[in-house]
């Protein structure tokens, strides 16, 4: 039987993915975490020094990704291409004008801010952040599937503060 992940905590995990944090999912419990790279790092020197109890709980949990093969590493942010969102949004609406000028927006130097300002000026945020999410969900059930596990759609931890950290544990 697959191991059952809250789709909705890896979802989390991918929409806050940044330059400086991983996240993992535990083949055995489904457990999602996300951990520092400067842990990783830490973790992977063996590092010795005095910690606050926070973050020598990061390093724990670091030390137990980096040494077991328990851990998946979810898709990093370079791996999860909002641009391409943004593109298939701007294709999706109905209305020519819209369209056009979504599409138009993100082309060229500044497009994450004009694309922002645009739907802000359209009036289609609402609808981003549906497509946004829809397209996150995507990505979060085919990486799910692809590695064996079963997506929980439970919603009872439907937003990124779920998601385990050490300063935010879970069960």
């Amino acid at each position: 039987m697959a191991t059952k992940v809250s789709l909705y905590e890896v979802v989390g995990a991918l929409e806050i993915a940044s330059d400086e944090m991983s996240s993992f999912v535990s083949k055995r419990t489904g457990k999602v975490v996300m951990l520092s790279h400067e842990a990783m790092q830490r973790a992977e020197e063996d590092s010795k020094e005095d910690l606050p109890d926070w973050e020598e709980e990061e390093l724990r949990l670091a030390k137990d990704v980096l040494d077991s093969t328990d851990w998946l590493e979810l898709p990093s942010k370079f791996e999860v291409h909002e641009w391409e969102f943004m593109n298939r949004f701007g294709q999706s609406l109905s209305a020519p004008a819209q369209c056009e000028e979504v599409l138009d927006a993100i082309h060229g130097s500044g497009a994450f801010r004009a694309f922002k300002s645009t739907i802000r000026r359209l009036r289609l945020e609402d609808a981003w952040f549906a497509f946004k999410n829809s397209a996150f969900e995507d990505i979060a059930r085919s990486w799910l599937d692809e590695n064996g596990f079963e997506a929980n759609d439970d919603r009872t931890s439907p937003n990124p503060s779920n998601v385990s950290t050490p300063s935010n544990p879970r069960p």
